[in-house]
């Protein structure tokens, strides 16, 4: 039984480390494309159509026709990729209720994966005043990237004990932190350093749009082959197609969660502290050049920084989660996100040390933050629904990311300052700390019907 015992453990480690290389082949889309290099090219090419000129900047207010709408040019990037984010709150929840149905995960991964990174390359095409396909492209691409992610997800409880779940996750983070890190960093070479290449600075970045695309669709490969699909379990009774069949588990899923008074208080404080997140990562080129008036080579600078620490601190938060629990490890990495936004509101202009030094502090919490959150959650689900849950979960991240970077801007409108819009976020992190406190960890692993981990 022993020898059995290892064999089983030996196979799930495998699986875990062929899992990882999602993380990693994913992760180049949403750093190189959505974080870093689409928004100013696109806002020098959509401000080129609306007469703008070659400005980069956001400040361009004239307006292109976006199907019937007037958009400023310099706001087209963050009006796209909010569209993508409400949308896929929406497609997500059918996706996971057939991913569950089908038994055929890592092919439903495949396909949205290969097909997300289709459509991505297109943004190659991002050139002169031309940003109507691109501008497409990237909001079905990040939808289909959202997909893909359901179906990766809902792969964790099979490939991973109750007790393998936090490193597994944190692994995989890990993993994924490095090689969004990696490209990123030979992308902005390129593109800062692009008369060196014999390019022009717009053919670097359409370059490194592309390189992005095909390192997703390359490195998807590697998990495609690797891992073994696990059949459907404890589906929900339901007659006809697999389409309606799937709508049919999903109202069943939705009717059900309220079942679950754990699960619940977990999703209202991820929706919270991960918005407060997802805004301070957003915010912070803005308050470094902004407030801080910092050049592009500091903001570069701590943009790597940021990517390349989170990889450590998600090895970190995974073996602290070990010894105490992936619970505790998020509502001090909560704590941890406040003392951060608040230490941001007193950084003196121009100091860059300060500056590198918070970055290093939002490295190590980002990455263990975003880790656990998927661990423990996967703790809070029923076995065989997968899926569905973790596709609500991607729909409260995706359906609510906006509420920070609202409050941040209307803060800003009302103050005049960036550093009283940067401590506002601070609310995310106590709303999402008095969720997590009301639920109690225990009860919510019984309740779904997993084995509550030795580490709790």
């Amino acid at each position: 039984m022993s020898a059995l015992g290892d064999f089983a453990a030996v196979h799930r480690r495998r699986q875990q480390n062929a899992w990882n290389w999602y993380d990693w082949a994913n992760s180049a889309f949403y750093t190189t494309v959505l974080t870093v290099i689409l928004g100013p090219l696109m806002i020098t090419v959509a401000g080129r159509a609306a007469g703008c000129g070659d400005s980069p900047d956001d400040t361009c207010s004239r307006t292109v026709d976006v199907i019937g709408l007037h958009l400023a040019a310099g706001s087209l990037p963050s009006y796209l990729t909010s569209f993508a984010t409400i949308a896929s709150a929406f497609v997500l929840p059918i996706v996971g209720a057939i991913v569950d149905r089908s038994g055929r995960k890592k092919q439903h991964m495949a396909w949205f994966a290969w097909s997300g990174a289709f459509v991505a390359s297109l943004l190659f095409f991002l050139r002169g005043d031309h940003w109507q396909l691109p501008a497409v492209a990237v909001v079905v691409s990040s939808i289909l990237g959202g997909c893909s992610l359901v179906s990766y997800y809902a792969m964790l409880n099979d490939i991973s004990t109750e007790d393998e779940r936090d490193g597994a996750s944190s692994r995989a983070w890990a993993f994924g932190y490095l090689g969004g890190g990696v490209l990123l960093l030979i992308n902005l070479v390129m593109v800062q350093l692009h008369g060196t290449f014999g390019l022009e600075k717009e053919m670097a970045a359409r370059l490194s749009l592309l390189s992005a695309a095909l390192w997703w669709a390359g490195f998807t490969i590697i998990p495609i082959v690797r891992l073994e699909n696990v059949g459907p379990v404890n589906v929900v009774p339901e007659t006809g197609g697999l389409l309606r069949r799937s709508f049919g588990q999903l109202w069943t899923t939705l009717k059900e969660v309220r079942t679950f008074p754990m699960t619940l208080p977990f999703l209202l404080a991820y929706l919270f502290y991960n918005d407060g997140i997802q805004t301070v990562i957003y915010s912070a080129s803005i308050f470094g050049s902004k407030q801080l008036h910092f050049g592009d080579a500091v903001l570069i600078a701590a943009i790597l920084l940021i990517q390349f620490v989170a990889f450590g601190g998600a090895l970190f938060f995974g073996r602290w989660a070990e010894r105490y629990g992936a619970y505790r490890c998020l509502l001090y990495g909560t704590y941890a996100w406040m003392v951060i936004v608040l230490a941001a509101m007193f950084l003196p202009a121009r100091n860059v040390t300060l500056f590198l030094v918070v970055g290093i502090a939002i490295g190590v919490v980002l990455g263990g933050t975003q880790a656990l959150s998927r661990s423990f959650y996967s703790l809070l689900i029923p076995r065989g629904r997968e899926g569905e849950y973790f596709a609500l979960y991607n729909a409260c991240e995706r359906g609510t990311s906006w509420f920070g970077t609202l409050l941040f801007g209307i803060v800003f409108q009302i103050t005049g300052s960036y550093r009283p819009a940067i401590v506002s976020l601070v609310v995310f992190f106590v709303l999402g700390a008095f969720f997590l406190l009301r639920l109690d960890p225990r009860r919510g692993i019984e309740d779904a019907g997993n084995v509550v981990p030795s580490s709790l």
